[in-house]
């Protein structure tokens, strides 16, 4: 998208001085190309896109359109996906706390809970107990040792008894059914796909031999990079794998493994991506609101905050643009070396370290590779949220993706 001065004071006019952008068609090429990558060593795979990561409507939606599914952590995800017309069947609810009636109305329309412990099992046995008609369709979710250093705190440990257990009290249900095996772990890095995608395939290989029933789906999680420039890219301890890379060491092994095993059949591939599809597709914009020295140090006041692009703690100088205020009338300074802090209190609050280069009060500063948990994790300290946009060209408008915060919105639920 085309970033102009005339376009960020348009939006400014209306949403103030800090607000999100939205680049959706470049969410749709990344949902598109990742989609591509998959598909060329194993045709039956779909996205499954992580609300958790971005849950911004407009996101969500375009994943429906496309024919991805939703994966939803929370009764508040699985809201999301109905609102935006994903239909239940197309729902999948993983993560280690879940509703109990949000499960059940899921359940019984059709949609899949991959339980990740023995509390859910029994949550949707009491269900399938009180429904004996309706046939509930669940997969397990897997643990195991990818090599990536951390004991992984979800699923069942497929070399446990729980993971027996839960064989046991499915069998003893005769409407509920094991229609797929899930795994997720953190780590991005192609080794760790490389294992993960050896033990998924194991335990399938395990399950596979003591049971008659083939297995609907099997997903392999999330937790992948997406692109971004050199200058992020450098600063990542590890190479950045590329879509292509991803699917060579996930797709083709699973392909390959079912076209020699083709009596177990054909299910479909599941990736779960967030990162990926909505890093590069956000940006940033806050208003330099002032610059001083201190003790020999240039520091500029952005009207933002880490918290704005970054709540996790693997923080980076993401890439920036600056783009001039309209304002003649302001010193336009060239500075050997600026940080940029935010409007909080904390002392840590910096959105970059080290800009070189000319800077004025009033001057925009556009953040790429904010769309990554920037939004669903900002904390209500000091300011609320700000409004998120979608830049419309054609018109030369925008188009309100979500408002501003206002104190209402943070404070109608306290007593006051």
């Amino acid at each position: 998208m085309n970033i102009t001065r005339p376009v960020l004071d348009k939006i400014a006019s209306e949403c103030g001085h800090s607000f999100y952008l939205l680049d959706v068609e470049r969410f749709r090429l990344n949902f598109t190309r990742l989609t591509t990558a998959f598909r060329t060593y194993y045709k039956k795979t779909t996205i499954a896109y992580s609300y958790k990561t971005n849950y911004i409507p407009r996101f969500c939606g375009l994943v429906n359109e496309l024919g991805g599914y939703a994966e939803v952590v929370s009764d508040m995800e699985y809201q999301i996906a109905r609102k935006v017309g994903v239909e239940r069947n197309r729902i999948f609810y993983n993560g280690p706390y879940k509703n109990p009636l949000a499960m059940e109305e899921l359940l019984l329309g059709g949609g899949v809970v991959n339980a990740d412990s023995l509390t859910d099992l029994k949550s949707i046995i009491e269900t399938a107990n009180r429904f004996p008609a309706q046939r509930l369709r669940i997969g397990l979710r897997c643990n195991f040792d990818v090599e990536d250093g951390v004991l992984s705190r979800f699923g069942f440990d497929v070399g446990g008894e729980d993971y027996l257990e839960a064989k046991r009290l499915i069998a003893s249900c005769p409407n509920v059914m094991l229609i797929g095996l899930h795994c997720h772990f953190a780590a991005r890095n192609i080794e760790t796909w490389i294992n993960r995608t050896k033990g998924m395939l194991q335990v399938i290989e395990d399950h596979m031999q003591t049971t008659s029933s083939p297995l609907e789906y099997v997903s392999l999680g999330g937790g992948m990079y997406g692109d971004m420039p050199d200058v992020l890219r450098a600063q990542f301890s590890v190479p950045i794998p590329s879509f292509e890379q991803y699917a060579e060491v996930a797709a083709k092994p699973f392909a390959d493994f079912f076209a020699k095993n083709p009596h177990w059949g054909e299910p479909e591939l599941l990736v779960e991506p967030g990162t990926a599809l909505a890093a590069d597709s956000v940006k940033f914009v806050a208003q330099v609101i002032g610059i001083k020295c201190v003790r020999g140090k240039t520091i500029a006041t952005l009207a933002g905050s880490i918290y704005n692009i970054n709540p996790t703690p693997n923080r980076k100088n993401l890439p920036i643009t600056v783009v001039p205020t309209s304002d003649m009338t302001q010193d336009r300074s060239i500075f050997d070396s600026v940080d940029f802090g935010g409007y909080t209190c904390i002392e840590s609050d910096y959105l970059y370290k080290n800009y070189h280069g000319p800077l004025a009060i009033g001057d925009c500063v556009v953040f790429d590779d904010v769309g990554a948990y920037s939004v669903v994790m900002k904390p209500p300290f000091i300011l609320p949220n700000f409004a998120v946009v979608e830049w419309d060209a054609e018109n030369s408008v925008p188009k309100i993706v979500k408002r501003r915060e206002v104190f209402d919105d943070l404070f109608h639920t306290y007593a006051f």
